[in-house]
């Protein structure tokens, strides 16, 4: 009987490790510092998504001009949705900021 290999088992955890690698990393070299680097880094991405959803909108409105019932209620329902995305890497990154400076004083 052929004995079968448990390693295709860890693929699916492949992109897990990608993503948690510079996290870990950083934290791991810099301390509480690089917790504090990665709360901004969270922050800074929550606001690129939110002036990129922004910046949709208003490209929308300046080339078509103001739409009308459901089109307009659409494009501010996008708007919506991506700010209110970003709100949890805005309170995530900045309870990491608070944990980073808490762990050096």
């Amino acid at each position: 009987m052929r004995s079968r290999s448990e390693t295709w088992l860890l693929l699916p955890l492949l992109p897990i490790f990608l993503v948690s690698m510079f996290p870990m990393l950083l934290i791991g070299m810099l301390g509480s510092a690089g917790l504090v680097i990665f709360g901004i880094l969270l922050i800074r991405v929550g606001i690129a998504c939110t002036m990129d959803a922004h910046g949709d909108f208003d490209r929308e409105v300046i080339v078509h001009g103001y739409a009308r019932g459901p089109d307009r209620a659409a494009q501010v329902s996008d708007l919506k949705s991506a700010t209110r995305m970003a709100v949890p890497l805005h309170l995530s990154g900045a309870a990491m900021i608070v944990a980073g400076l808490f762990l050096v004083g």
